[in-house]
């Protein structure tokens, strides 16, 4: 069997469900399950009037919560035609009676909460999947709508929820595996679950690409493919560079670097429950189905090029904390390291000498109250503004003289922070924000310009 997810843009309206339709159907002898997220902007919007409601502003609340149930309607409409609607339109109307007393009662209490606020943003994963699946069995493809909440076992945290493996795993074969035996495709929405007491949870924004590997793992999946707007992974954001190309195979390892630092195709933690189980993962276009798209394999063909992809990461922000006082003093780091644990901010690259420390963040709100701590203990500035450019491959284990290849072809840019990851495939450093469309175009001219046929399309 294989799992299959399609992301906002590929069931964003009834043209691109229908489109999902028909992808599925020439899958069906391989045993699908569907994930789907909600419809594009659907999240955002839910997460806006929750927001609002928090806020005391019921009326805009309930004024979005409207025009949401419009678009659901329609779109369910245009896909099932009037007998089928009519049977459907009950579900969905309870399901936004549902959405509009919960709004009500957020903007009661003037209060939102991270619990609160996962039970309004899953109504989007459940109408979507609730929609796909009425569509599917419209169109005779046995669809069978299983609600991911009573599949997915989470911990307790709300907004960010761990999964429960072993649990999921055991409903996963309860639920599906009968359903799958009986030639039915069951359609499921991506990033929620809820925890033992059946609470409803969220495992993250971006989360769907997640559950469908949580899923695929657990079901022993022949393979896991993610359905975008795009033709797979490749070399750099073509919106920066056109000449970007296709990566045909891909590395487990590079895959999750090139999403932690920039690239969009996929969600960082989406390989990881593959790589456990080996499970080989294909990012496919579903406005293109024909493209073969990447495949991300435990081990990929190094090839000819030295680096895979350049991935960006904007918004960033270096903290530096020099403390010549503290000169070796033990627990120093340990304290610095304490103080983003407190203020929840998460550090992407580190550089350290014997009196300093720079690391680079997300920049956010948190920053000026981390810096305040932080100068208890040592002497602290920070500068916004600065983005991470990332350089991927497996063969930089074995290439020697490679950052003075890159560095060649930037002596003329500010060089902030260098790093070369603990993995030993990628090549990071920071530079200023409004320098990375020229810096990228560069490197992808210089490492990219003859491609590994068999690596690259």
């Amino acid at each position: 069997m294989i799992v299959m997810k399609f992301g906002g843009t590929s069931v964003e309206d009834a043209k691109a469900i229908d489109r999902v339709a028909s992808i599925v159907k020439g899958r069906l002898p391989q045993k699908p399950v569907v994930v789907v997220s909600a419809m594009a902007r659907v999240t955002d919007t839910l997460l806006t009037m929750a927001k609002a409601a928090g806020a005391g502003e019921r009326k805009a609340a309930l004024k979005l919560c409207r025009s949401l149930q419009e678009r659901h309607y329609n779109t369910a409409s245009e896909l099932l035609g009037t007998a089928r609607f009519t049977e459907f339109h009950s579900e969905l109307g309870t399901d936004f009676e549902s959405l509009d007393e919960l709004l009500r009662g957020i903007s009661a209490v003037g209060e939102i909460t991270p619990r609160t606020t996962d039970h309004v943003a899953a109504f989007g994963e459940m109408l979507s999947s609730k929609i796909v699946a009425a569509a599917f069995a419209a169109r005779g493809l046995n669809g069978t709508h299983v609600d991911s909440r009573d599949v997915l076992v989470t911990d307790s945290a709300y907004m960010e929820a761990v999964p429960q493996y072993e649990e999921t795993n055991a409903k996963l074969q309860e639920r599906l595996q009968p359903l799958l035996d009986m030639g039915q495709v069951p359609v499921m929405g991506g990033f929620i679950g809820a925890n033992r007491a059946g609470i409803t949870t969220t495992i993250g924004r971006g989360g769907s690409d997640f559950s469908a590997a949580i899923f695929g793992a657990g079901l022993g999946a022949d393979r896991i493919e993610i359905w975008t707007d795009v033709d797979g992974i490749l070399t750099t954001d073509p919106r920066i560079c056109p000449e970007a190309r296709r990566i045909k195979v891909i590395s487990f390892d590079e895959a999750a670097e090139l999403a932690y630092f920039g690239a969009k195709v996929l969600h960082p933690a989406t390989v990881l429950p593959a790589i456990q189980k080996n499970i080989p993962v294909y990012v496919l276009n579903s406005r293109n189905p024909t493209c073969e798209g990447t495949r991300i394999t435990t081990r990929a063909p190094q090839g000819k090029n030295i680096f895979k992809a350049i991935a960006a990461k904007k918004r960033i922000t270096i903290v530096d904390v020099a403390a010549p006082r503290m000169l070796l003093a033990h627990g120093f780091l340990r304290s610095i390291f304490e103080a983003f644990d407190r203020h929840k901010v998460s550090v992407d690259v580190v550089s350290t000498s014997e009196v300093s420390v720079s690391l680079t963040v997300d920049s956010n709100q948190a920053i000026p109250a981390l810096a305040a701590d932080l100068a208890k203990l040592a002497d602290v500035k920070y500068e916004g503004r600065k983005a991470i450019v990332c350089l991927v491959g497996e063969s930089l284990r074995n290439t020697p003289g490679i950052a003075a290849l890159v560095f060649r072809e930037l002596a003329d840019k500010k060089i902030r922070m260098i790093s070369q990851g603990a993995s030993e495939i990628n090549l990071t450093f920071v530079i200023e924000e409004d320098e990375v469309p020229d810096v990228i175009r560069r490197l992808h001219k210089t490492f990219f310009s003859e491609l590994d046929p068999e690596v690259f399309a």
